[in-house]
């Protein structure tokens, strides 16, 4: 029988945890962004291609955690297995990177959108938007801080609130769809927006372009492997991670290709954001723009109180498995990693003064973010393959192939200029995977050593092509 966690989070929590996390400000803008570069034909291509490498993610966490359930710390523990503990740092440390410097994003776009119902706030960057902004971020900081479980019961009330308006977005534009519209350019992206852009024009084209800004809704997915450890059980996040990956697909699915079948491509590459209000004006009327805005407020906090649980869930689990001191995974009485919830809520804090003198943080800590994501995933795939080769369970091993080769599908999009500066984030880090090793008496391997050293070569040379101008930020 199945061992199960009295106070734990059940397959809904989690599940909506992952509906939270990865529903944040990007759906409310995506039906633009991929008008901008598409039409929808192959937007419906890009989908299929990113749903089957998103599938084969999900699939292979839930292998991993059926076939391993002595992992609790999720995918970077399979990338320990994978690779050693070097690789789960290294896992560990980009996905942390990631999500906190995500929140950044949170924190302008919500004071943005509340700055169209109170004008000190308009721009979301001004002095009164970052002070809101840090006071909010350690309310939300201090609320985690009194407990997990807790935190993720709100969470799911959140989840809730805020999938209310993208349903009313998607049956109002459902009942405004017009078949003439949507096939008039179903193949062929309009010229003068490829003229504007530069964009490939071709279909093969218009599915690279548009994968970018596909995939990264999906992030947030994997929250149920990261809190499986708080799970009541290793079924109840093997569920929850299917019930999310569904609902997520047919969520943006419809939110992003029925506009098409309502507006021209040409109106919906030049709408507005938050989009949806724009479209939902378009055709139903003023009053349809404030719900949206309201949604979009409800939306970044639930999915900035998810993306405050993951950061310091991340540290905690590395913690335990000992590459990182064991401070950053120091619980307090309501069981929550209080050094890792200030350490990261202090870097937020400084990010987010910075923006007042300039944007160059900001663009370097997003160019981070877009390039970090991909490390953790391509090793659940890698360590899916090396598992199910090691057990002849060939299928398993196709699973895992799709998986691993997608996430370098996306790296290779993603640029390696991006990959190049996300090595400057190591610098700090394998310090304190030195700390860690020599706090638990952890000898560093020749292998291991090795990496290192190519990794702050790399790193040295993304110093010189910044100065150079090579490469520049953002």
């Amino acid at each position: 029988m199945e061992n199960e966690k009295q106070n734990g989070i059940n397959a809904f929590g989690l599940a909506a945890l992952i509906v939270s996390s990865a529903i944040g400000t990007g759906i409310f803008g995506l039906p633009s962004q991929l008008a901008q570069v598409t039409a929808p034909g192959p937007a419906l291509i890009a989908w299929i291609v990113c749903g089957i490498g998103v599938l084969a993610l999900v699939l292979s966490l839930n292998n991993l955690a059926k076939k391993r359930p002595d992992i609790e710390s999720g995918l970077f523990g399979y990338a320990n297995a994978a690779c050693g503990p070097l690789g789960e740092f290294m896992s560990g440390w980009t996905y942390w990177i990631s999500a906190w410097i995500g929140n950044l994003a949170f924190a302008t776009f919500l004071m943005s959108a509340i700055g169209n119902f109170i004008s000190i706030f308009k721009g979301g960057q001004n002095l009164a938007s970052i002070i809101a902004a840090i006071v909010f971020l350690w309310v939300l900081t201090f609320f985690v801080n009194n407990g997990v479980e807790s935190a993720n019961f709100v969470n799911t009330i959140v989840t809730i609130c805020k999938v209310i308006p993208l349903f009313m977005f998607i049956i109002l534009i459902a009942m405004c769809f017009k078949f003439g519209v949507f096939t008039a350019h179903f193949w062929q992206n309009f010229a003068n927006n490829v003229q504007a852009t530069g964009m490939n024009g071709s279909i093969f084209g218009q599915v690279k372009n548009s994968m970018m800004s596909i995939m990264w809704v999906f992030i947030g997915i994997e929250g149920a492997s990261v809190l499986s450890s708080r799970a009541k059980s290793q079924k109840a996040a093997s569920q929850a991670t299917i019930i999310g990956f569904i609902s997520l697909l047919v969520i943006y699915v419809f939110s992003t290709i029925l506009p098409y079948g309502v507006m021209s491509q040409h109106a919906l590459a030049n709408a507005a954001q938050p989009a949806m209000g724009s479209i939902l004006k378009a055709a139903v009327g003023k009053w349809a723009a404030m719900i949206i805005n309201i949604g979009v407020i409800i939306s970044t906090i639930g999915s900035w109180l998810s993306w405050t649980m993951l950061p310091a869930e991340t540290t905690r689990l590395m913690a335990a498995d000992k590459t990182l001191p064991s401070s950053w995974g120091k619980l307090n009485r309501k069981k929550a990693p209080q050094t890792s919830l200030i350490v990261t809520a202090v870097l937020q804090t400084i990010f987010l003064f910075s923006m007042l003198f300039t944007q160059s943080a900001y663009n370097f800590a997003s160019t981070l973010a877009a390039a970090a994501i991909l490390v953790s995933y391509m090793l659940v795939g890698v360590y899916q393959i090396k598992y199910s080769y090691e057990h002849k369970e060939w299928f398993q091993f196709f699973i895992g192939l799709i998986c691993a080769g997608f996430e370098l599908f996306a790296a290779i999009l993603a640029g390696w200029q991006d990959l190049l500066l996300l090595t400057l984030s190591f610098l700090p880090g394998f310090i304190l995977y030195y700390k860690a090793a020599k706090e638990h008496n952890h000898q560093i391997t020749a292998r291991e050593k090795a990496v290192i050293i190519i990794t702050c070569a790399l790193a040295v040379l993304a110093i010189i092509f910044l100065c150079t101008g090579k490469i520049t930020i953002g």
